[in-house]
């Protein structure tokens, strides 16, 4: 699924090209990218007609454009679900047998491009917001790089669970924007074992994980994100590279880059979690943070 540095990367390809842009025309083609949606496909396929784009926005793992009429705000909300592609090009390139949504708009230089929004597994979906609706998704807690991201605050907020933190990490009401494969780097990184319960931690531990993440998604955001497979690429179709410097994530029997010992793999709340045994004692308080660890934090 794309996490925080994907759509992050997607964010910033559909702003590069279609903020100012009008909506001319859109196709709702699978049922399934609206559900949700009050009216259907009906009422998408409406409401974004002669909608211009303002902005385009995310938190976590959701994006959304900013639309405005006169006298009028909207909001079209965007989730890639395991493997939503917002894909741009000139109209009729994309002929995938997965496109599920098509969009024409006319651009601020008035060149026509297509947005096709192509869903293999279709757990992604478009949703249009009722006017005056500013922020579509008020229950998911900020994210590691939000600007004023409250990195002490958050992490009492970690330590009041008594989940596992790796669980923990995972819930975007808490934080949001962390996948599994976030989880797993930010936790080697920080040398915390992913069965930790997160009450039972310290408040410095927890800071620091925090800015393990950060760290994390900001090196995979310049990578351009992690692409296993052709189901995550940026708006132009290409994929990240980020996946050559995964350090546990999908590693199982490996060494391990930091001390050598065979990569891991476990079970947390059904999801696969891999980590270093040594590394990542079950109980081991980490090493007190060195100056680059410190650096790292101040520079977030």
């Amino acid at each position: 699924m794309p996490e925080l540095p994907e759509v992050e990367v997607v964010r910033r390809g559909l702003a590069e090209h279609l903020t100012g842009a009008v909506f001319t025309g859109t196709t709702v083609l699978h049922p399934r990218a609206v559900r949700g949606q009050p009216g259907g496909a009906a009422a998408l396929e409406q409401g974004l007609e002669n909608a211009v784009v303002v902005a385009l926005h995310r938190r976590g793992k959701y994006l959304w454009a900013e639309l405005g009429r006169p006298g009028h705000t909207r909001c079209l909300l965007v989730h890639l679900g395991m493997s939503g592609q917002m894909l741009l090009g000139a109209p009729g390139q994309v002929t995938s047998p997965h496109l599920r949504i098509r969009s024409r708009l006319v651009t601020a230089d008035g060149s026509v491009l297509e947005l096709s929004f192509v869903d293999q597994r279709t757990f992604g979906r478009w949703e249009l917001t009722g006017y005056g609706v500013t922020d579509p998704v008020p229950h998911i807690a900020d994210d590691p790089l939000t600007p004023g991201f409250d990195t002490p605050a958050v992490a009492r907020r970690i330590r009041t669970r008594r989940s596992e933190i790796k669980r923990v990490l995972l819930d975007q009401t808490v934080v949001s924007g962390i996948g599994n494969i976030y989880a797993d780097e930010a936790l080697w990184s920080a040398q915390i074992h992913p069965h930790r319960r997160a009450s039972g931690m310290r408040q410095r531990d927890v800071v620091h994980l925090l800015d393990c993440a950060a760290g994390t998604m900001l090196k995979a955001l310049e990578a351009g994100g992690t692409s296993f497979d052709d189901l995550y690429v940026n708006v132009n179709g290409a994929s990240g590279y980020f996946s050559r410097s995964l350090h546990v994530y999908g590693r199982t029997g490996l060494p391990c880059h930091r001390c050598g010992t065979p990569i891991e793999r476990t079970v947390t709340g059904g999801r696969s979690s891999h980590f270093c045994p040594e590394c990542q004692r079950r109980g081991r308080r980490r090493p007190a943070a060195g100056p680059q660890s410190r650096a790292l934090g101040s520079e977030l």
